[in-house]
């Protein structure tokens, strides 16, 4: 199937998401349109940030965006974002706004999978041996053990969607790989993923070191809590900017500039929500909407949510571990159809 007759993505676009909205919000859904034929956006905003958009917006385009006003009532654009995918109107929602701000939505009008007590941001770190997934990046600063498990799960499925990885490798980022070492919580979930609680056609590699993450070849999923994750990820982006030259695109299609990862996708939910970076510029939201549009039309989602039933299948099996011992909190059911 050719770009020009694949089903056209809606993508719903925080226009007053980053650090220097809403102009480069505005020049990336420009450029985004502009890079597809078949794009279609719905902008949210207010007005007079919406009117600038329309009066730049090519007359080619015009049946292309539908414009979603948000007036000054209190109510942030993220959220009216995604409660135009929880409605059915969009497909995906992209921010560069506070991560908070979106996963909050995102849970409250989307809903997590059955059980999961909190979603995860990941993220495509194009490391030297090969690019690899890193999770949690900052959706989840004090996770159980569970959670560190639900997560490698949520992990390897979009590993096996984006970068084509068979069976993927699992890793837990800890201070050492020889065993008993890291702090209580390391400790436990290492416990667990050796025991066997991930899915088939997924491998746990054991614990991994943090210059194993930009160097990359011993997993292809890298398991941490969201404090240690968005430390690590920032830490890898001041080096990579120091001696990287400039890119777009890097496996997968997931955004990446100057080396560093540009955009995290939302896992746990059940829709495509993607968080740029704060400091994004046009091209960097750009790339954020491509990605949010191939995560829709590729049934991301969908395939992620898929690894984690097998999972939850197999821990209420007979001498499996139980589900309510294997991800903390209610069994919530989504509000969208996975």
């Amino acid at each position: 199937m050719t770009r020009s007759e694949r089903r056209a993505a809606r993508i719903a676009v925080d226009l007053l998401g980053g650090d220097d909205a809403p102009a480069v919000v505005v020049d990336g859904a420009l450029l985004a349109l502009n890079a597809d034929p078949v794009l279609r956006l719905l902008p949210v905003g207010p007005r007079a940030v919406l009117d600038d958009l329309l009066a730049r917006l090519p007359a080619a385009h015009s049946d292309r965006v539908e414009p979603v006003p948000v007036e000054t009532d209190g109510t942030l654009p993220v959220h009216a974002a995604i409660r135009l995918v929880s409605a059915d109107r969009a497909d995906a929602v992209v921010s560069a706004g506070a991560t908070g701000s979106a996963v909050r939505s995102a849970v409250a009008h989307c809903g997590r999978y059955p059980g999961l007590r909190r979603p995860a941001l990941a993220v495509t770190v194009p490391a030297a041996r090969g690019p690899l997934i890193l999770l949690d990046v900052g959706a989840a600063p004090d996770p159980t053990a569970a959670d560190l498990v639900r997560h490698a799960v949520l992990g390897a499925g979009y590993a096996m969607a984006t970068l084509g990885v068979a069976r993927p490798r699992v890793g837990l980022l800890s201070i050492g790989t020889e065993p008993g070492v890291g702090d209580e919580l390391r400790r436990a979930a290492d416990r667990l993923l050796a025991a066997g609680m991930l899915p088939p056609d997924t491998e746990y590699a054991g614990l991994v070191e943090g210059y194993d993450v930009p160097v990359g070849g011993v997993a292809d999923v890298v398991v941490t809590d969201g404090f240690t994750g968005n430390v690590l990820l920032k830490g890898i982006e001041g080096a990579l900017r120091l001696g990287s030259g400039p890119g777009e695109l890097g496996v997968g299609g997931v955004p990446v500039a100057d080396g560093v990862p540009r955009a995290a996708a939302l896992l746990g939910v059940a829709a495509p929500v993607v968080v740029c970076h704060g400091a994004a510029n046009g091209s960097d939201v750009a790339s954020g909407i491509g990605f949010a549009a191939r995560m829709a039309t590729g049934h991301t989602i969908e395939r992620v949510a898929q690894m984690d039933r097998v999972f939850r299948e197999l821990t209420r099996a007979p001498g499996g571990v139980r589900g309510d011992e294997a991800t903390t909190g209610p069994a919530e059911d989504d509000r969208r159809r996975q």
